[in-house]
């Protein structure tokens, strides 16, 4: 790429990118982002991560105060293998698996270590 006279620069550092526009505001969280420098201008590149739109609550403001998460539905199954593995009731799997985006594994471990 240097060949051709681009520049490719990961900015490790972003937690949050924020698109907004007079009537809807996009909020990507987790998303790898590169910033690529052609003949002297920047062209930024955002993959991945979890995207939320909504519409902004006022036009003022330009940085959201809380981002809705989407509701998570958990299966009953997981909560009750969640709770068997990790040794706790089936209402602390089930808070964990909430929090850990329904993810089995992950949940196991933070309650097997905490």
């Amino acid at each position: 790429m240097q060949s051709m006279g681009m520049q490719v620069e990961e900015l490790r550092d972003v937690n949050r990118i924020i698109l907004q526009s007079p009537k809807r505001e996009i909020i990507i969280e987790g998303a790898s982002v590169s910033a690529i420098n052609v003949q002297g201008q920047k062209i930024y590149q955002i993959a991945g991560g979890r995207a939320v739109e909504r519409t902004p609550q006022s036009t003022q403001q330009t940085v959201p105060a809380t981002i809705e998460k989407p509701a998570i539905s958990i299966p009953e199954e997981d909560v009750l293998l969640v709770s068997q593995q990790a040794n706790v009731s089936m209402d602390k799997a089930r808070d964990t698996l909430i929090k850990c985006d329904g993810d089995l594994a992950r949940a196991i471990l933070m309650l097997q270590t905490s």
